[in-house]
């Protein structure tokens, strides 16, 4: 029997803070994936190989966690003040799903880098040495965000000597602005409230901070969870009852959120929003053996992504922390001592990490004007994927 041979698509893979993804730029994808549907789920859920239920992702590019099964899709934006349109993907590994619903905050340090690649920054904005400044827009969230990217030689730079915990080697630094994180209209938080009670069937009431900064995060405090947020990932994933009860807490913070109107309705959407705990500050011993101390840190953090602890801290996620952290009251202020700041310092599985924050109190009600981060980011590969055709 013939079948038909597999499609040529352009693309790029990379790099950006603590996950990886496959990068099209729009015009190379086929003309039926250039457009919001399930032509453009189907391709992109093949180039990346899930749903697989062995969980390896052996046949496609993701690398079957949620760090690495990443799609992003780029366009020269027609937007005033912006260079570039950045799409972001979340596949999942053992569902045929793509959610659409969120930003990544890791990949995000690669779009300017591949925007200024690709010829989305007009030339006469690239200096010869120095840094330029990529104006990008999130489209999932409609938010604009600025990557600040070193040049050298008219061309990117992506070797140096910054280090990030959660990545091996060292890169060319790639400072990140978050301009007005939140979503919608200024609503920081979209209970209205910077500490609810959150009732859980079967588990009781537990107090949360929501807030909408970066992705829309719950907070809660680690030992109303019983744990610390010391924990590292064998501690959490691969443990049924853990992940179930915690996936529980998630499912009802989207509905109190308004983010889903049944838990039926947020069992589709993995992504969004994270579930996340805070301690303050601890010794631990990180997940490439370095020792993280107290002193070094200002709380502990511990998040989750698509029903996985992270490894390190989604970008967004980091966000949303420092963004809590800037606004007294809620439980990631007090878990980082209970003072006013401008930037906080927390541990994650794989080290720390320090996050600006500018947050300010208007009209009653509290409002992040930037988010600032530094990441790095690199070309993996470049060239072509190749899939079976679809439909």
């Amino acid at each position: 029997m013939n079948h038909p041979p597999q499609i040529r698509i352009p693309a790029t893979y990379m790099r950006g803070g603590t996950s990886k993804g496959v990068f099209f730029r729009l015009e190379d994808l086929p003309d039926s994936a250039r457009q919001p549907g399930p032509e453009r789920d189907a391709l992109l859920l093949r180039v990346i190989g899930s749903p697989d239920p062995y969980g390896k992702h052996t046949d496609g590019m993701g690398g079957a966690t949620s760090s690495t099964s990443k799609t992003v899709i780029l366009s020269k934006s027609d937007r005033p003040e912006h260079d570039v349109d950045y799409v972001f993907g979340q596949v999942a590994i053992d569902r045929p799903v793509i959610d659409w619903s969120g930003n990544c905050g890791n990949l995000t340090a690669a779009v300017g880098s591949f925007a200024i690649a690709n010829g989305m920054v007009d030339a006469d904005r690239i200096p010869e040495d120095g840094v330029c400044m990529v104006r990008i827009w999130q489209a999932n969230i409609e938010k604009t965000i600025v990557a600040h990217v070193p040049i050298s030689n008219s061309e990117v730079q992506e070797t140096g000597d910054f280090e990030l915990d959660g990545v091996t080697f060292p890169a060319a630094e790639v400072r990140i602005d978050f301009v007005n994180p939140a979503d919608g209209e200024g609503a920081l938080f979209p209970t209205g409230n910077l500490v609810d009670s959150l009732d859980v069937p079967g588990l009781g009431t537990l107090e949360a901070t929501f807030i909408n900064a970066g992705i829309p995060t719950m907070f809660i405090r680690a030992a109303e969870l019983g744990f610390d947020a010391t924990e590292l990932q064998p501690s959490i994933n691969g443990r049924g009852e853990i992940l179930e009860r915690l996936e529980l807490i998630r499912l009802h913070g989207a509905v109190r959120m308004g983010l889903s109107a049944d838990v039926e309705e947020a069992a589709g959407r993995q992504h969004t929003p994270k579930i996340a705990w805070v301690a303050p500050p601890a010794d631990y011993v990180a997940s490439s053996g370095k020792s993280v101390g107290a002193s070094e840190i200002d709380l502990n953090v511990r998040a989750m992504s698509m029903g996985q602890l992270h490894h390190a801290m989604m970008g967004t996620a980091a966000v949303a922390i420092a963004s809590a952290a800037a606004v007294p009251g809620t439980l990631v202020y007090h878990a980082a001592g209970g003072r006013d700041r401008d930037s906080v310092r927390f541990g994650h599985p794989s080290g720390t990490l320090r996050v600006g924050a500018s947050a300010s109190f208007v009209e009653g009600q509290w409002v992040i004007e930037k988010v600032s981060m530094s990441r790095s980011a690199r070309v993996l590969m470049e060239g072509s994927v190749r899939v079976p055709r679809i439909g």
